[in-house]
């Protein structure tokens, strides 16, 4: 039997590649266990929680406003009940001279009609309010003042004599 020999091309070609498969097999065992790529595996997984957390507070705060706002509902109506129960004993107790009419306690009033104390509505009143148009406002720094009166008045005190002392 003849030795296999190889020809010296066919070496360094896979020399080469096994080089090649070498170093790249290197890199890939090199980054997953260095220091950095650990810290950022480490990062990935806190940031994952952390959302997690955070949905996980998200659905606990919709789920406690949820709640809050049906037993805020369950609370209006039992008082609507305990309300209308007084007023039914109110009626019959009074024999229907008391003040309350049943028919505005359960709701047959018109949603559209406006109440008689809130129908005549105003702008409220600037601080002084001019009754014509020339007049200053209160907030006018001339307001108050007469220029007329007292410069007449000046004048009277400047004719008066003034008491003589004796």
């Amino acid at each position: 039997m003849e030795p296999a020999q190889y020809s010296l091309n066919i070496v360094i070609i896979v020399g080469v590649a096994l080089l090649l498969m070498g170093l790249g097999l290197g890199l890939v065992v090199g980054r997953r266990t260095s220091s950095a790529a650990r810290r950022q595996r480490e990062a990935e997984l806190k940031l994952d929680q952390l959302l997690q957390d955070k949905k996980a507070y998200e659905d606990e705060v919709v789920e406690h406003f949820s709640d809050t706002a049906k037993l805020l509902n369950s609370l209006t109506e039992r008082y609507r009940d305990v309300h209308n129960h007084l007023a039914k004993g109110a009626n019959t107790l009074c024999q229907g001279r008391g003040p309350v009419s049943l028919e505005l306690l359960d709701g047959h009033r018109d949603a559209s009609e406006i109440p008689a104390h809130l129908a005549d509505i105003r702008p409220p009143l600037d601080y002084a309010p001019k009754t014509s148009p020339g007049e200053k406002g209160m907030l006018n720094e001339e307001f108050g003042i007469d220029r007329k009166k007292s410069a007449s008045k000046a004048e009277t005190l400047e004719q008066k004599p003034g008491p003589e002392t004796e």
